[in-house]
């Protein structure tokens, strides 16, 4: 299965995508299905979890997922999964130097961005898309001026400037197209006053083929599950 054509030319012409969130904005599902339209498109594709934060929705918990569906994993070793601890995978700079490789960087939310600051220089120079989740149901981030806020302070830990938006706002089980399309006159002006383009949407899949948006659609296979899920 190819890309869709609305994805081909905006994944074609970078390397490594950068996935930056606030914690709760549903950036590691984003990640996980944008390295899986990656992987069926026939690229080398590789995902690195660098949430060093949250214990709970991290990448590294799909493993076997992420295998079968021919997803290189890059994560911390195993020892340290189960604590919250600064631990950075070393085959991070096999990514950025790797030129066959196709790399998603997962990265944790509030706090965790500064992980990257490590790095920008090597990401900088690769000219990789650096994309920001935003999700209008996340607690303090209702209205565009708080979510611009939160944006440049996580853009200013991870020392990298962000080059568009996601849109992922959902209410888990609860999401309807209602609930989508309500939010479009806020991503529109959180794009307009941050100044950065609206990339794409992060729609689930059941809900994505009865919408219609002047963006891109990436229909989500929700894959992470809340722990007493």
């Amino acid at each position: 299965m190819s890309l869709n054509n609305a994805f081909t030319g905006l994944l074609s012409h970078q390397r490594v995508f950068v996935i930056l969130g606030p914690y709760g904005s549903g950036k590691t599902e984003i990640a996980i299905n944008l390295a899986g339209m990656l992987a069926r498109d026939g690229r080398r594709a590789a995902l690195a979890d660098l949430d060093i934060v949250n214990p709970y929705f991290r990448s590294r918990e799909k493993e076997d997922i992420l295998k079968a569906a021919g997803i290189r994993l890059i994560a911390p070793d195993k020892a340290t999964w189960a604590a919250d601890l600064p631990a950075v995978p070393p085959e991070i700079l096999t990514l950025i130097q790797d030129d066959s490789l196709t790399g998603v960087l997962d990265v944790g939310g509030d706090k965790g961005s500064v992980v990257l600051a490590a790095f920008s220089e090597a990401l900088l120079a690769l000219d990789s898309a650096v994309w920001y989740v935003i999700n209008q149901s996340r607690l303090g981030a209702q209205s565009p001026r708080e979510a611009l806020g939160l944006l440049r302070e996580i853009e200013a830990r991870a020392r990298l400037p962000v080059t568009g938006l996601i849109n992922n706002t959902h209410l888990l089980g609860e999401t309807t197209l209602k609930t989508i399309m309500a939010v479009a006159e806020y991503t529109w002006e959180l794009s307009a006053r941050s100044g950065l383009p609206l990339v794409f949407n992060g729609i689930q899949e059941s809900l994505a083929p009865d919408l219609t948006l002047p963006e891109p659609i990436l229909p989500l296979a929700l894959v992470m599950k809340r722990p007493w899920e």
